[in-house]
């Protein structure tokens, strides 16, 4: 049995929702400054996840959802690009999107292709949760709408069909 499974479901919860928020951060990092993944992973989880000087949490987030999101989308961000691209209106290119939007937006179709433990709904309502986070206005009903777009390619019937195993 894993420490996550030995902690209560809201605790879970939260550091699940801490983790996608972290990788959503780093992933825009990222692209930002153009520093390697295992540079930005190791601040991450160093300063942002581990522990403070009395040994508490900095943040609570699962460090090891953090690294699968933040891993996932540099290995396979051609293919998670791709999915993305492909529901978009022919007048919008993947760059005219904000840069804080395309890293929800590669952080969720990292999750939707590859957790099938949980559902589309699920993973959707996190990701537009951290929309809202940083935005006012329209972004996140366009996050959603488009998630939900994705969704449908790379999870037909809610279940991952190895989209980003290719």
């Amino acid at each position: 049995m894993s420490k996550e499974q030995k902690l209560p479901p809201d605790i879970v919860r939260i550091r699940r929702s801490g983790a996608r928020l972290a990788a959503v951060q780093a992933v825009y990092q990222l692209e930002i400054t153009e520093r390697g993944a295992k540079a930005v992973i190791r601040e991450f989880m160093e300063d942002r996840l581990g522990l403070d000087d009395d040994g508490r949490p900095v943040e609570d987030a699962d460090p090891d959802l953090f690294k699968q999101i933040v891993q996932g989308v540099v290995d396979k961000q051609s293919l998670i690009d791709e999915a993305i691209k492909a529901r978009l209106s022919e007048k919008w290119r993947l760059d005219r999107i904000d840069s804080t939007s395309r890293a929800i937006l590669r952080c969720a179709t990292q999750e939707l292709a590859t957790r099938a433990d949980l559902s589309n709904a699920v993973i959707i309502e996190e990701y537009v949760g951290i929309a809202h986070a940083f935005f006012d206005g329209d972004e996140p009903k366009f996050v959603n709408g488009l998630l939900d777009k994705v969704a449908r390619d790379v999870r037909p019937d809610g279940v991952p069909i190895g989209y980003l195993e290719a």
